[in-house]
């Protein structure tokens, strides 16, 4: 049986959880729509679960499927790539060229003499000093962020989902790679097609739950990721590669979520497999000291309850590791 697993996930079979988070969450969008609670409490057990999916499959399942797709197969990979583009709302390739090449390569960076970062999920983007913008501010243009990606996806229908012209980051941001560029927009448009397919299906099964229960789910969902990515790197220190990022330890948070934690570990290796993460702590835990890195009580969609937690740590002199890429 491990043989035969072997052969078809990449990287462990334990990968095969995810897929089934994956499906498990398809099917149970698609089922409530079909169902179409009515009333109060049958519609918000509805909206809650929708909210609580959505946003596990973002912050978790496709974020480590950006990283390592799953599968041997580029066309199981290319299947899963629709399945969940499908429950986050946006083409998980997209949100893979973004969050791989640009996120990680930035590092949450601060605004430059420009008056702008590199990272365009950077804490520091929408801020009016030096500093992190505040939770409020950040969480509005982020979800105006999303919310203008939806509508550009829907705009895109006149040109079959192709990433257009005016698309300049993930133009700049794919491969230049002649085949495998063109695998990756090819991608980017079968996932937009994928996305918007279920929606009209929902709106086919209930239009009521699809204005109702779904946008307004996704909307909470949206703004629930950007709370975690917020409090992932509030009071790090950006030019540190010891110290961008924040983790969490907690077991059993790291044991529901694939070591979702162990985020400064993932940060210093993002392309190693989840199960690698407490290695990497453990081999870096002298570097991290000296860098100062911070470690949340709480994990980071909750990040708001480490009431300790300075905004801005002194910047640190003479750190070990090397500077932040950039």
């Amino acid at each position: 049986m491990e043989a035969r697993q072997s052969r078809v996930f990449r990287h462990s079979a334990a990968d095969a959880i995810l897929v089934l988070i994956s499906l498990a969450q398809f099917t149970s969008m698609i089922t409530l729509a079909a169902v179409e609670p009515t009333g109060l409490w049958p519609m918000l057990g509805s909206f809650a679960l929708v909210t609580f999916t959505m946003t596990y499959s973002v912050i978790i399942v496709s974020h480590l499927y950006s990283h390592r797709p799953w599968f041997v197969s580029a066309r199981l990979n290319a299947v899963m790539s629709l399945i969940n583009s499908a429950n986050i709302a946006q083409s998980v390739q997209a949100y893979r060229l973004t969050h791989v090449r640009n996120h990680h390569r930035y590092n949450n960076d601060r605004k430059s003499d420009e008056g702008t970062t590199r990272d365009i999920t950077s804490t520091f983007r929408f801020s009016k000093d030096d500093g992190h913008a505040p939770l409020g501010r950040y969480l509005f243009f982020s979800l105006a962020a999303s919310v203008r990606e939806f509508l550009g996806t829907v705009a895109s229908l006149r040109r079959g989902c192709r990433v257009g012209r005016d698309e300049t980051l993930l133009l700049e941001l794919a491969t230049r790679n002649p085949e495998r560029r063109k695998a990756e927009l090819g991608q980017i448009q079968a996932d937009r097609l994928a996305h918007l397919a279920l929606i009209v299906l929902f709106a086919v099964l209930s239009w009521q739950w699809l204005l109702w229960c779904y946008l307004p789910a996704t909307a909470v969902a949206f703004t629930l990721v950007n709370v975690q990515n917020y409090y992932r790197h509030f009071g790090a220190h950006p030019e540190s590669r010891y110290a961008n990022s924040v983790s969490h330890y907690g077991r059993v948070y790291n044991w529901l979520t694939f070591n979702d934690g162990y985020h400064q570990e993932h940060h210093l290796r993002p392309a190693s497999h989840w199960s690698e993460l407490p290695k990497v702590a453990d081999e870096y835990s002298a570097s991290f000291r000296a860098d100062g890195h911070v470690v949340s009580p709480v994990p980071a969609v909750v990040g708001f309850l480490d009431v300790r937690r300075a905004p801005l740590p002194a910047v640190a002199k003479g750190a070990p590791g090397e500077q932040a890429s950039g």
